[in-house]
């Protein structure tokens, strides 16, 4: 097994068994809390062999059977063979940062943490899964437990599965506690935060490879970066991503932080070739994955990986604390009462209407948007906000068949089960459960494991460690969101820590000038790739809307994201259709011809 090596670099070597060799295991991650659960491990007799965290999995397994899990603190994806009962055990850690992919035929079954590893697999029918394509439009990623292969599964985080003598079950082992606990005192809580940030991260900094952060110059990323500098002894390594487009460059706030703490800081512009891009990030990426953030992710770890093997960031402070400017918009549109139908699907469809034809951050888009909002059920209000191509958009390119085949198929649930499913008291408590069981693994945490990754850098996320999400999961709704403000008791907490100015930001997010892009430099790969013979002859879409799509967004609608989600479809398909020396006709998508 291949495994970037951070710790126990001399010894680390995989698979690990146990004394008697009868259990044995692989790894994926890193356990920070290693040395406690050693010094647990040897009190109890065990004998270890190697001086990290691997072999430890092998041993807590014979102390604590399956529940193993609870011991552990970080990220992993791990699995377990035990001779004696004949049982593979694979588990996910919490949140999903390090991926796992399983299929089965019940007299065997076969696991890996790229996809592409199991396609390798002559047996394996490489055949599109027309649902998780489905799924893939509204949201841009494939939703877990669905992988774009149908038959080829994803365990999702916090879960674990067991196969034994041709069995599977797959149980979820856990999931925040959104009840809110009484707070009585705010700057109590204040300082609790700090502390727990603090540890949080001081336990991130164990490597044995030199050590690093990136620096967006957002709330989250720069109190890690504080968090680190006031427990380093040398100066911490930061890394920033800009643009060319003033729009989109956050380095002038990077620069706030990393003066405040005299950081051996690093940027880069973004002005490569696309087109060279595009390819890589096709052939790492295992399945369709539109999010664009994706390219400046992946020159944030190329040029960090110049400089050091380890990274943190501010990953989850925003699906943990409340960060985002949706989250407000719930929290104002509470009293919304349900509208009957048909004027319901009246106003939703004047809303796509409207915003499809505004510029891009216009008045007039907002209130299209607002309108389509407000149309909907207050269940399924969230996943109509943060959906990408409606449900109506997706009907108008699908080809006739493909169509007919997905009729009764309602991307919305998927998000409106986790919703009703939460044990939040509110509207905001519920989105944020919504977010950081699809959202969070599906799409950031995927996007920041393969980045990172294909550079062989390690990412790690003081923010998404279980202590922290279960204490901030705890909270009343209104210490994160309140009146039209985001995230306030974190930015209270850290208001210390940073300079004040960059407390007054909004937040930017890490966007791309998509739509320029496919107005310039991206216009002939867009139409090459979409409404060629090769396009064409999938059956999956209508040539004529695709056409449409182009011609108006050129003419000046924004159809950006829609265009970029079938743009890095076809993409993929042609990247990973043909790995090896196997034809491209393999992967395929089966649709009942009518």
């Amino acid at each position: 097994m291949r495994r970037l090596a951070i710790i126990d670099v001399a010894t680390g070597d995989q698979p690990v068994y146990s004394e008697d060799d009868r259990i044995v295991a692989v790894f994926n991650g890193e356990i920070y809390n290693f040395p406690e659960l050693r010094d647990i491990l040897i009190a109890k007799g065990h004998r270890l062999r190697t001086a990290g965290d691997s072999e430890c999995i092998v041993h807590l397994y014979e102390e604590f059977g399956v529940d193993l899990v609870h011991q552990l603190r970080g990220m992993f994806a791990f699995a377990i063979w035990d001779q004696d009962r004949q049982r593979l055990v694979l588990a996910r850690d919490r949140v999903g940062k390090k991926p796992l992919y399983w299929r089965s035929d019940h007299s065997s079954i076969q696991f890996a943490s790229e996809l592409k590893s199991l396609a390798q697999d002559p047996g394996m029918d490489r055949e599109i899964d027309p649902v998780a394509l489905h799924h893939y439009l509204t949201y841009l990623y494939v939703p877990a437990p669905r992988s774009i292969y149908q038959g080829v599964h994803k365990l999702p985080p916090g879960h674990v599965l067991i196969w034994e003598h041709g069995r599977i079950t797959v149980n979820r082992y856990w999931r925040l506690n959104r009840i809110p606990r009484a707070v009585v005192d705010q700057r109590a809580e204040e300082e609790r935060l700090r502390e727990l940030l603090l540890e949080a991260t001081r336990i991130r900094m164990m490597s044995e490879r030199p050590l690093g952060a990136f620096l967006s110059g957002g709330v989250d990323s720069s109190a890690v970066v504080a968090a680190m500098a006031m427990q380093s002894s040398e100066p911490v390594k930061t890394f920033s991503i800009g643009f060319e487009d003033s729009r989109y460059d956050e380095r002038h706030k990077a620069r706030m932080v990393a003066d405040r703490y005299s950081t051996d800081h690093h940027e880069l512009v973004v002005t490569s070739n696309l087109l060279d891009i595009l390819p890589r990030l096709a052939w790492h990426f295992d399945e369709p994955f539109a999010d664009s953030s994706a390219i400046p992710s992946f020159y944030l770890a190329q040029l960090s990986r110049q400089h050091v093997t380890v990274a943190l960031n501010g990953d989850g402070g925003d699906e943990c604390f409340g960060g985002y400017q949706r989250y407000a918009l719930m929290d104002q549109t509470r009293r919304i009462p349900v509208i009957p139908q048909p004027f319901a699907a009246m106003l939703a469809h004047t809303g796509t209407l409207i915003s499809e034809r505004s510029a891009s951050g216009s008045l007039s888009q907002k209130l299209g948007r607002m309108m389509g909002f407000a149309a909907a059920h207050p269940s399924q209000r969230y996943a109509r906000l943060i959906s990408y191509f409606t449900p109506e958009q997706k009907s108008e390119i699908y080809s006739d068949p493909l169509r007919d085949l997905l009729a009764e198929v309602d991307s919305y649930r998927l998000l409106e089960e986790v919703f009703r499913g939460s044990s939040a008291e509110t509207d905001v408590g519920r989105v944020l459960d919504v977010d950081t069981l699809t959202y969070l693994p599906g799409d950031l945490l995927v996007k920041i494991d393969i980045t990172t990754m294909a550079n062989s850098l390690e990412a790690r996320s003081p923010f998404l460690d279980h202590h922290i999400m279960e204490w901030a999961a705890a909270l009343p709704s209104a210490l994160h969101v309140r009146h039209g403000r985001t995230k306030l008791l974190l930015k209270r907490a850290v208001a210390p820590w940073l300079p004040q100015q960059l407390l007054r930001y909004p937040k930017q997010g890490f966007g791309v000038p998509l739509a320029t892009w496919l107005r310039g430099e991206l216009r002939e790969l867009a139409y090459d790739l979409l409404i060629d013979d090769t396009a064409r002859n999938r059956g999956l879409f209508r040539p004529a809307a695709i056409q449409e799509l182009l011609r108006q967004h050129i003419d000046g609608v924004d159809h950006s994201v829609r265009l970029w989600a079938l743009l890095q479809f076809e993409l993929w398909h042609r990247t990973h259709a043909t790995p090896g020396t196997r034809s491209q006709d393999e992967v395929r998508c089966s649709i009942p011809q009518t």
